[in-house]
């Protein structure tokens, strides 16, 4: 059982936590006392970012793909996280529930019953020929192997980090070190790990605002209350930060209970769709075309930069999303590589990719094939109510009205993105209060007046964008701008990683010895960090050798 720290004041890094809670708080203000500039502010820097740099995020996105596969078959792929004879620590479901809910589940569930009418209506999906064929691929593509590549290839890289290397500082910085060296503990180091953090906040602040109305759609739909969207939407974001709080405060055990109950509500809402909502042979046949669209046309679709910008749609969409599992790629990674103790590097990849990537295609294959249904058979013309109301909540809760007991369906469409709101937020809190220490060992759990401390922090900016009203644009904004320098930083992590596996099976290979008795037997990595001549030894040289002993040997 993991054991909580005791709360030691000289052991809280006060600049990772106090400065982000200053910038979240002048950002709250801003949102508030001036909404709408702050919104154009935003949305500016945004259509920059995207317009002036849009190849740079697709650049990053394609190529984690290939490094994901690349990693996963080779010899870096039977490094054991942990140690080199250990077992798993969770069986594979209750792993994969885990690594499936701490991300973007809520978001999945959300995205899967609409977003097709969105892909629909935009002018490049006509461009790219039949509306139904391409508004089902290119969800399984904003949503498959490139965004599960960011997830997993960080994963390994911080699993690696924490369960091999042994290292006590769970911080975006440390997974740098094999190439910062002494530097990961200077201002380069704090400016990355401040950087985390804000994306980590963005992260939550986007996901949380682009969803909840939908919940509060429906419960006004259920309940016929007359109470201001507003309300109920800020009413929802206080209860789910209630009940986070309180599952992160049980430690893991509260929150593998918590992931274990998503995960099946989320499957049995869609066995439910599937069986009872009369569109199963549509959807089961329309998601396997979709997927075989999709391999066939990878490639093309993840280097589509509209140059001539006719449509917007790569700036709108893939840059979007890409940017979105990046600021993501603060939280959810880390938690992915702490609960995969046990497992091989190969094993966490291509696993990841079986049962996250797996259960996401699942989902937008049986409910958004499901409403797809409904428009090309005449059942429901889900794209004309759309356009006639301009809100994607209201439509949604049409194509819900369209099922059997669909009353009880949105009932439980409540219920299960409130939990994997709770199961997402109770991981990233979590990991956002080990940022908060300068060193934690890694059966060790932050105090909870930290965690409390970062529940109350996530919660502050989307209230504050629910107050500005920032449209779904604008939101998507934040991300998109969050994301910018975290590219270069996930780069980073990942050329360490890769350089310091090499280093590792090199010494599991014997090449390189754990201790040596004489100056002829210094192994190959001791001889790298040794100074050429007496000229060498200076302070900061002799400071760099010691942090690169200790980064290679741990504390022995």
């Amino acid at each position: 059982m993991n054991k909580k720290s005791t709360f030691d004041k000289n052991r809280i890094d006060w600049f990772i936590t106090l400065v982000p809670f200053l910038l979240i708080g002048l950002m709250c203000v801003f949102f508030f006392v001036v909404p709408q500039n702050s919104n154009v502010i935003i949305n500016n820097i945004r259509s920059f970012l995207g317009d002036s740099f849009g190849v740079y995020y697709l650049f990053i996105g394609l190529a984690f793909a290939v490094i994901s596969i690349y990693i996963a078959c080779s010899d870096i792929g039977n490094i054991v996280l942990g140690e080199q004879d250990e077992k798993p620590k969770y069986s594979f479901f209750a792993w994969g529930s885990m690594m499936f809910t701490c991300g973007l589940a809520a978001d999945i569930l959300f995205y899967s019953l609409c977003e097709w009418i969105l892909y629909w209506v935009d002018p490049h999906t006509k461009e790219m020929g039949d509306l139904m064929d391409w508004s089902s691929t290119f969800t399984l593509f904003h949503w498959g192997p490139i965004p599960w590549a960011f997830y997993l290839v960080l994963a390994v890289a911080f699993g690696f980090m924490l369960h091999v290397r042994k290292r006590k500082r769970q911080k975006y910085s440390e997974a740098c070190r094999p190439l910062l060296g002494r530097y990961t503990d200077r201002l380069p180091g704090k400016l990355i790990d401040l950087l985390a953090v804000f994306a980590l906040l963005a992260g939550t602040a986007t996901t949380f605002s682009v969803a909840t109305p939908l919940l509060s759609q429906v419960i006004k739909s259920l309940t016929g209350l007359n109470i201001s969207e507003r309300s109920i939407t800020i009413f929802i974001l206080v209860v789910t930060c209630i009940i986070y709080t309180y599952s992160v405060m049980k430690g893991m055990l509260g929150i593998s209970i918590l992931a274990n109950v998503c995960t099946y509500l989320f499957y049995g809402l869609l066995v439910y769709v599937l069986l009872l909502g009369g569109q199963c042979k549509f959807i089961i046949e329309t998601g396997f075309a979709a997927m075989g669209r999709l391999a066939q046309n990878f490639i093309g679709l993840s280097t589509y930069t509209d140059p001539l910008r006719t449509t917007g749609f790569a700036e709108n969409w893939t840059i979007f999303y890409w940017a979105y599992w990046m600021v993501w790629c603060v939280a959810a990674p880390f938690f992915i590589g702490s609960i995969s103790r046990g497992r091989t590097v190969r094993q966490t990849i291509l696993g990841g990719y079986v049962f996250g990537m797996g259960s996401t295609f699942v989902s937008f294959i049986a409910l958004g094939n499901y409403g797809l249904g409904l428009q090309v058979t005449g059942k429901l013309d889900s794209v004309a109510i759309y356009e006639a109301t301009g809100d994607l909540y209201i439509t949604i809760i049409e194509i819900l009205k369209q099922l059997p007991l669909s009353a009880l369906v949105m009932v439980v469409l409540v219920v299960a993105m409130i939990a994997f709101y709770a199961t997402s937020f109770d991981s990233i809190t979590l990991v956002a209060a080990q940022y908060s220490y300068k060193d934690l060992k890694e059966d060790e759990e932050p105090k909870d007046i930290i965690k409390a401390f970062w529940s109350v922090m996530l919660i502050l900016l989307p209230v504050a964008l629910v107050f500005s009203e920032s449209s779904m644009a604008n939101i998507q904004s934040v991300s998109i701008i969050a994301a910018f320098p975290i590219g270069l930083v996930i780069v980073l992590i990942t050329a360490a990683f890769m350089k310091d596996a090499r280093v590792f099976i090199r010494e599991l290979r014997g090449e390189c010895v754990e201790a040596v008795e004489t100056t002829e037997q210094t192994a190959p990595a001791e001889k790298a960090f040794a100074p050429k001549d007496d000229d060498d030894l200076s302070d900061e040289k002799i400071e760099e050798i010691i942090g690169n002993w200790e980064y290679i040997y741990g504390d022995r």
